[in-house]
């Protein structure tokens, strides 16, 4: 029998839900695509300024995100608090810099560099990194 790793299942998903809390105190709930750098204990997420999850986190730093594995029956939860990167205004400048390099660690190398900047400006995409404070999960069978 093996023994069921969170860790191990917050690094491989792709795919979670990202929990915020809203300015009354109940949870905002976001799909989002993480990655998780079990090296350095955070978890990154792009996303757009404005939106409700990047509003709550400026407004309150703490952020759960779930995962589940792709049987339905495993599941991994992160807990932490989060800062966010950007927007930038220059597609060379260090809030896209950020972008950038979560990419490449996430997906590999872009087919248009400079395409990418210009969508990461003109998107006013953003940078979570929320340090891992906490993981707990299951395996339900």
């Amino acid at each position: 029998m093996t023994t069921f790793d969170p860790y191990a299942l917050l690094e491989e998903s792709r795919l979670g839900i990202l929990a915020t809390i809203k300015s009354d105190g109940r949870p905002q709930l976001s799909p989002v695509m993480p990655y998780y750098d079990r090296s350095a204990g955070v978890i990154h997420v792009s996303m757009t300024e404005g939106r409700a999850k990047t509003v709550n986190l400026r407004r309150d730093p703490r952020a759960t995100l779930e995962v589940t594995g792709a049987d339905g029956r495993t599941w991994a939860t992160a807990e932490g608090e989060a800062t966010i990167t950007g927007p930038g205004t220059d597609p060379h400048g260090p809030e896209v810099e950020a972008l950038v390099t979560y990419y490449r660690t996430a997906a590999g190398e872009h087919p248009d560099w400079d395409e990418y900047r210009a969508a990461m400006v003109a998107e006013r995409r953003v940078l979570m990194t929320m340090t891992v404070d906490h993981i707990y999960g299951s395996d339900i069978r």
